[in-house]
């Protein structure tokens, strides 16, 4: 903008009468006020200041800049936005868009870091620091290599995997016509019915009560003599068939664990399960999916974009089993360097055999 809220043009967007600029009230914005705010970058470039960053420079900024909210792996905190990951979601009923999923260019990472990053602490990142913070969340989401150095000479050689996944805006065509003509007031369309619920789209408020409450309402219900019914996709367990079940259930696990040490492992799995799922249904997010993991070559679950390291390790013939997986949940970073995988590890040796166990029992 050459002249910053300028009311005249202010007057337009609205729909009222343009003042002449000798009416305006206040002033014309100062070049070095205008300069202030004209920092955004362009998709092919134009607005990039000049400087460069690698991966691992770009690592330790945002561990100490923007994991607090964006997670270790990209997975996101709590209600911020998940940032890596998410690859071939955009056809699920539940995309992860994500940076390396959905995001067209470049220049909106680099754009929204140099602009209104750190949340609280926006425009306090030197060029250089943004550039080296946009090569790791490209290193996240397995775009570059580790040896990667970003920088405003090679900056449009970088394409994300869902540019042609957006079009141009043609609502002017498509949308205003429709919206514009005569409203229907009745027999418009067939009846609405509710598809989806808050709770399903991850909306409705954490409840630290919920279950009491629905005691009490249950409670209440059964003493007025209420017919409250039950919930048609739920049976009732047939406890003549539960023995049996659980008995297969153990029988589908290694000998060498536990039922004991499975639990513990499920327990212990709250800290995997922000970037691995595993079970029904389960898919690769931040992470793979680990089903069949156990037992199977590294680097080897169809479908994810490993890094170079395990899927190297992979081809020479390395294996998950409990002597691999005990040493890699230890210290990922250590036991194999320069993968993505960043967790801290687990140092307790009877956590990682719990978490062991729980991976077993999802062997294939």
């Amino acid at each position: 903008m050459s002249r910053l809220l300028k009311t005249s043009a202010l007057a337009l967007v609205i729909g009222a009468p343009a003042l002449a600029e000798t009416d305006m009230p206040g002033r014309l914005a100062l070049p070095e006020e205008v300069a202030a705010w004209d920092i955004d970058i362009r998709p092919d470039g134009a607005g990039l200041p000049e400087g460069r960053g690698d991966v691992w420079t770009g690592e330790d900024l945002y561990e100490a800049q923007c994991a607090h909210c964006h997670g270790t792996f990209g997975e996101g905190v709590g209600a911020w936005p998940v940032v890596a990951g998410g690859f071939g979601t955009l056809t699920h009923e539940h995309p992860s868009k994500t940076i390396g999923s959905y995001w067209p260019y470049l220049s909106t990472v680099f754009d929204y870091v140099y602009r209104a990053m750190p949340y609280g602490n926006a425009q306090s990142l030197e060029p250089d620091e943004v550039y080296a913070i946009t090569a790791y969340l490209l290193y996240l989401n397995d775009l570059v290599d580790d040896d990667f150095e970003l920088s405003h000479e090679n900056f449009t050689e970088v394409r994300l995997p869902n540019e042609d996944g957006f079009y141009m805006d043609d609502r002017v065509e498509t949308e205003w016509p429709r919206f514009t003509q005569e409203p229907c007031m009745s027999d418009c369309g067939p009846e609405v019915t509710v598809s989806m619920r808050a709770e399903v789209l991850e909306v409705t408020p954490d409840d630290p009560h919920l279950e009491a409450r629905h005691a009490i309402y249950m409670a209440l219900a059964q003493a007025s003599g209420a017919d409250i019914g039950t919930d048609a996709t739920e049976e009732a367990p047939d406890a003549e068939a539960a023995p049996e079940a659980e008995a297969e259930e153990e029988a589908a696990a290694p000998a060498a664990y536990s039922p004991e040490q499975i639990a513990a492992g499920e327990a212990a799995w709250r800290q995997c399960q922000a970037c691995h799922q595993v079970g029904e249904g389960a898919r690769h997010v931040t992470g793979p999916q680990l089903n069949g993991v156990y037992g199977a070559a590294v680097g080897a679950q169809d479908g994810f974009r490993y890094s170079p390291v395990l899927t190297g390790a992979g081809e020479d013939g390395m294996v998950w089993d409990n002597a691999t997986l005990d040493a890699f949940l230890e210290n990922p970073r250590e036991h194999l360097p320069r993968n993505r995988m960043s967790f801290r590890g687990v140092r307790d040796a009877q956590e990682r055999q719990a978490l062991i166990a729980y991976l077993s029992s999802f062997a294939e």
